[in-house]
């Protein structure tokens, strides 16, 4: 399946968003929401006021989106579901290194930021599981 990857970063006074392997898809806001709207929306206004020949082929049938976040607007993003503590548990990471990631002080080594993603993906994984 084709898979659209938009990348959404904190910048000085808001949150950008941008297709990673689509030109022209930008969008930005105050909020990741706000940011990840105006890119699907962006992808809407091209798809509907283009020609089919300047559509990107990707963006053609069937597509997936995904988001790679930076640390900082991810942890601001779900900081009312993924506590610092929590994050600790699930990663092993020292929880005040989650608070200078939230707040831009600092941002992940490569293999932290992996390790991160691979501790979220097993639980995302163990939640799909779960039956009530």
């Amino acid at each position: 399946m084709k898979v659209v990857k938009i990348n959404i970063e904190k910048t000085k006074d808001m949150y950008s968003s941008y297709a990673d392997n689509v030109p022209g898809i930008y969008g930005g806001g105050d909020t990741v929401e706000e940011a990840i709207k105006s890119t699907l929306d962006a992808i809407r206004l091209l798809k509907e006021h283009n020609d089919p020949k300047h559509i990107p082929a990707i963006l053609e049938g069937k597509y997936t989106i995904t988001y790679k976040y930076d640390a900082q607007s991810f942890l601001k993003h779900y900081k009312g579901i993924f506590t610092n503590s929590g994050l600790e548990r699930i990663t092993g990471i020292n929880q005040k290194q989650f608070q200078h990631y939230a707040t831009g002080l600092k941002k992940p080594r490569r293999l932290q930021a992996k390790k991160i993603q691979e501790a979220l993906h097993k639980l995302g994984s163990e939640l799909l599981a779960v039956e009530l």
